[in-house]
């Protein structure tokens, strides 16, 4: 029988732990993950916390991979080890994923190679969206929208890794947090934004206007917050508000993605981060642009596009 081979990718995000295995034509064969648990009421993770739950999770990750490993033979293993591309980017939560691997590497005696968590992100959104050759032969816009990032990004395509170039960003919270902020102040269990999708889809009343503040590619969301908080506070109607936080979402974004074209008028779009898992997001912006979305099992924090950059990464070399 033929051994056959495959790539590891690994990824320690902020709030999920995440084993990815492709297979050495790079197609996705397993995309694992389990959730860092976070307390009812609480509006995120302090990094100690993630770290430890990181620790906590990776038996259980590795026993849901095991029957993978008895069919695919690992030949190289990558890594997240930092949030973006970027000097100085740096949070302790990677170091958890860097430690797994470093010793799978090293006891299979197989290259190790390191990755940002969003070029991870672009590439699982451009796998999932069935366009991933296409996307990396030519320049494109990238959008990481998460509970840590809203990012508008400019990318070159390049053989093993893509350029990314920051073109605009938040200005104060991510979109992310804003859901998660307005839904926990709902009573709602972090993270929100299933939870809110739901209620919004519920919604029956008419929604107020949006405040939308963006400007030369920078947005603000802090005032959305307070404006959301005050409308729930007043009507106590939680599918309003969620409704009317996305509308607020969808609209910023929609800006920013109008001065994008304006700069670069042909680029072709694609939207990836948690917050893009969201159903009214993509139909409202998928309306006004012909743009690129992921699965959502691709669009959250995942380990998928750092198995796919590993394969061709070690492939190239």
């Amino acid at each position: 029988i033929m051994e056959k081979f495959c790539y590891l990718g690994v990824d320690t995000s902020n709030y999920t732990t995440s084993l990815a295995i492709a297979s050495q034509t790079g197609e996705i064969i397993a995309n694992l993950k389990v959730p860092l648990p976070v307390k009812q009421g609480e509006r995120g993770l302090r990094q100690s916390d993630a770290v430890f739950s990181h620790v906590r999770n990776f038996p259980e990750l590795m026993a849901s991979a095991e029957p993978y490993f008895q069919e695919y033979t690992p030949i190289a293993v990558g890594v997240s080890t930092r949030p973006r591309d970027v000097a100085d980017s740096y949070m302790p939560c990677f170091l958890s994923g860097v430690s797994v691997a470093s010793a799978i590497a090293a006891t299979h005696h197989i290259p190790l190679y390191e990755f940002s968590h969003q070029s991870g992100h672009i590439v699982a959104a451009a796998y999932s969206s069935g366009n991933l050759e296409m996307l990396l032969k030519h320049p494109f816009g990238a959008f990481h929208v998460s509970g840590g990032t809203t990012e508008m990004l400019y990318v070159q395509p390049c053989e093993d890794y893509p350029e990314v170039t920051l073109v605009g960003e938040t200005a104060d919270i991510n979109a992310g947090q804003l859901i998660d902020r307005v839904g926990v102040y709902m009573g709602l269990k972090f993270p929100c934004g299933a939870e809110m999708e739901r209620l919004a889809m519920m919604n029956t009343k008419k929604v107020p206007k949006p405040r939308i503040h963006v400007k030369e590619f920078r947005c603000n969301l802090s005032g959305a917050e307070n404006l959301a908080t005050r409308l729930y506070d007043e009507t106590g109607d939680a599918s309003l508000v969620s409704a009317y936080v996305l509308k607020t979402i969808g609209e910023t974004l929609s800006e920013m993605t109008e001065a994008l074209l304006q700069k670069y008028p042909t680029l072709p779009l694609l939207y990836a981060g948690g917050v893009m898992c969201n159903r009214i997001l993509q139909k409202m912006l998928g309306e006004q642009f012909s743009a690129f979305f992921s699965e959502p099992q691709y669009s959250a924090d995942n380990a998928a596009g750092i198995a796919i950059l590993t394969q061709r990464r070690h492939q190239k070399n």
